[in-house]
Formats: structure tokens, C-alpha cells, sequence
């Protein structure tokens, strides 16, 4: 049984900041890619941003420059800093990681999300 619990949401005024968080637990052998999706009222869940395990990153367009992912494979976290943000930030982010299992289980796991709201 493998979990993803996010936090760190909440609303925030456009120009602010916000912190995600999102811890892995369970029968982990390893994590590799990990990553936040969001997902707007009436969109399609799209990526954030990615990080793998060596720490190479991506991230869409519209959040290069103001969003930075990070993890710590020791505690087997993911991390989202949000800054300047933007009305159209908000969303429901949600955590993502390629997780293989103590039982050599290769899975694609998702956290339950955490709205985020940027008030203009």
C-alpha cells in the first residue's frame, strides 16, 4: 500500500506565496520521477512541473521563473514553491510519483489534492 498526502494550499492574494508539500509512505523501494499536476473548474489536469531522481527538472511555460520543484529522495517528499502568483494558478494540484513497491510494483500513484486560490 503506497500513499501521496499533500499540503500546503489555502488562499493567497495575486503577487503571493504558497508552499506544497507531498510525502510518499508505504511499501516504497523507490520513487522515480515525481511531479504536480493541476486542474482547473472545466480544464484538463496538466503538469506543473517534474523533477527526477537526479534532480533534473521541467516546467510549463507559464510557471518557469516563479515556481521551483525539489525532493528529498531520503524522505521521499516532493516540494512545490509557488511564488508571484497569478489568479490563473488556481487550481487543484495534486502530487504525482512513479513508485516501485517493495513487491517490485512499477505504479503511477496521485495524492487526493489541495486547492490552491489566488485572489486578484
Amino acid at each position: 500500500q503506497v500513499q501521496l498526502v499533500e499540503s500546503g494550499g489555502g488562499l493567497v492574494q495575486a503577487g503571493g506565496s504558497l508552499r506544497l508539500s507531498c510525502a510518499a509512505s508505504g511499501s516504497i523501494f523507490k520513487i522515480n520521477d515525481m511531479g504536480w499536476y493541476r486542474q482547473a473548474p472545466g480544464k484538463q489536469r496538466e503538469l506543473v512541473a517534474a523533477i527526477t531522481r537526479g534532480d533534473s527538472t521541467n516546467y510549463k511555460d507559464s510557471v518557469k521563473g516563479r515556481f521551483t520543484i525539489s525532493r528529498d529522495n531520503a524522505k521521499n517528499t516532493v516540494s512545490l514553491q509557488m511564488n508571484s502568483l497569478k489568479p490563473e494558478d488556481t487550481a487543484v494540484y495534486y502530487c504525482n510519483a512513479q513508485i516501485i513497491t517493495t513487491m517490485l510494483y512499477t505504479g503511477n500513484y496521485w495524492g487526493q489534492g489541495t486547492q490552491v486560490t489566488v485572489s486578484s
